[in-house]
């Protein structure tokens, strides 16, 4: 079905629109629940049980285990054509775990990861408008299939390059990701402050003797780590300034007065092209042959993961900015308001409050300048994508922090997730509805952005998820951050069930 006027075009945005309005509790209630589960990447069982229980419940038909990844899944509902991709990530972050609603630190388990991100929101988000939606194509007989998938183990950039190559978007016309943030925007072409990278980990090895008595019989492959940082370090001067690149050494000996026969430093080296993606791998690459080199060691690599440089869509991105528009900002209250600027005085931020308006589109900048990454740049470039930030946080917080993870079921939260619903569902009504919007969309992305770009998907047929990582970690963990779970059959929120009066601005 073809829509031939604005006006009924505005009838069916205005029916998806309440649609979302009149699920506002179950928004509430996934966002509040996803949040108490704190689990990190590869580990999101709870989570993925959670959601895809409600798909099915609502008729989706759901596939676990996508590209070898237990907690991976897709759940499609419809059928016949458009095929709109609707995903969001899942996983939170190490040692994060935070009280909401309460502006100063206190965890709920010591140490425990938490949602320090607020990767807890985007399937509110993502259910919630596809099921308005649906409900909008069973009256209207409306031809279509939805397609929802979480971005698993996004933190460490080890999901999507998989599904990709796993071939989950073939087929797929349109992908809509969306993102928490405290901004309401979209955007076109290659973000500011933003990377494509690889992940990997470089493993020495050598020979174990005693450090003291025989030191001589010894080769240590701690001093290869030493050496490779080292030269790492000192290059890293004569890279580009748009580079972005960080290590942590996973494995450095066991103790002491053992040569360390084993040790692993773990990188992530990011630049703002495929090329030069390409370039610091490389360089990195022969650094740690020189290391391994000099300390008579011997050295392999692992690939943990992958993002491309991101690359959104502009017909859609066009498109979802006037629903963005459409929906508008949430209506903040005082309390809100007051709430935001202590969260921001506790972590020395701005203290200017919560956004007011939505942002305007954005279009790519002359000159990117390095940043952060996500593995939804390998979904770019495979399909037409675009990414919706929405609403749900506090601005000019540190990131990837314990307090990124306040607001995040909170009413703040709440409102920011309804909000971005709803312009997600309007513009699912727009694919539906105009195939010349799914049309321009192939014609960027086929013309404009794959032409006289070459990617590279660094990605090797033997390289697989690493779905082991942090499975130790949440198995110390869990037992006591089950005793946080949500329990929405007896408590109207997550707050109420943990005993916090929003706000609560000081520590009593």
């Amino acid at each position: 079905m073809e829509i031939q006027t604005e006006a009924q075009l505005d009838k069916f945005k205005a029916a998806v629109a309440a649609g979302v309005e009149a699920q506002r509790k179950l928004a509430q209630v996934v966002n509040d629940t996803v949040f108490s589960f704190g689990e990190l990447a590869y580990q999101e069982f709870e989570s993925s049980k959670y959601l895809t229980s409600i798909l099915e419940k609502n008729n989706f038909t759901v596939e676990r285990g996508i590209a070898g990844i237990p907690t991976a899944w897709v759940a499609r509902w419809g059928s016949g054509r458009p095929l709109i991709g609707l995903g969001s990530d899942l996983d939170c972050i190490p040692k994060a775990s935070q009280k909401p609603g309460i502006a100063f630190r206190e965890p709920l388990v010591k140490d425990a990861p938490g949602h320090g991100e607020g990767h807890n929101s985007g399937h509110a988000v993502v259910i919630v408008a596809a099921l308005a939606v649906k409900e909008l194509m069973e009256r209207e007989n409306l031809p279509g299939t939805l397609m929802i998938w979480p971005g698993v183990a996004e933190e460490l950039l080890g999901g999507k390059a998989f599904f990709v190559r796993e071939g989950l978007f073939n087929g797929v016309d349109v992908v809509l990701h969306t993102h928490v943030h405290d901004q309401f925007a979209t955007e076109w072409g290659s973000p500011n402050r933003s990377t494509g990278m690889v992940s990997v980990e470089y493993t020495f090895e050598g020979e174990a003797a005693h450090a003291a008595s025989a030191p001589e019989r010894g080769r240590n492959a701690l001093r290869a780590v030493e050496l490779m940082n080292a030269g790492w370090d000192s290059r890293r001067e004569h890279l580009r300034p748009e580079q972005r690149s960080h290590y942590v050494i996973t494995n450095g000996g066991d103790q002491p007065n053992v040569v360390p026969a084993l040790a692993s430093v773990w990188y992530y080296v990011r630049e703002t092209d495929f090329a030069n993606i390409k370039k610091n791998f490389e360089i990195a690459n022969k650094i740690a042959a020189a290391a391994a080199s000099m300390t008579d060691t011997k050295v392999t690599r692992k690939l943990i993961g992958t993002a491309a440089p991101r690359h959104f869509n502009k017909a859609l991105a066009e498109a979802l900015q006037s629903n963005i528009v459409k929906a508008g900002m949430p209506a903040w209250t005082n309390d809100e308001q007051t709430f935001a600027k202590a969260v921001q005085h506790l972590t020395g931020g701005k203290e200017d409050g919560l956004r007011t308006e939505t942002s305007e589109l954005q279009s790519p900048p002359p000159k990117p300048e390095g940043g952060s990454s996500d593995d939804i740049g390998d979904v770019c470039w495979s399909v037409p994508t675009v990414l919706m930030r929405y609403p749900a946080n506090i601005p000019n917080l540190p990131g990837h922090h314990w307090a990124n993870a306040i607001a995040m079921a909170t009413p703040i939260a709440h409102k920011g997730i309804v909000a971005g619903s709803k312009a997600l569902a309007m513009m699912l009504v727009d694919l539906l509805l105009r195939p010349e919007l799914i049309a321009s969309a192939k014609d960027y992305f086929t013309n404009v952005q794959l032409h006289n770009t070459a990617v590279i998907k660094f990605l090797e047929p033997a390289d697989q998820p690493q779905t082991h990582l942090n499975s130790d970690i949440m198995a110390r963990f869990r037992p006591e951050m089950r005793k946080f779970y949500y329990d929405a059959s007896r408590y109207d929120t997550y707050l109420e069930q943990l005993g916090i009066t929003f706000p609560t601005l000081t520590k009593v």
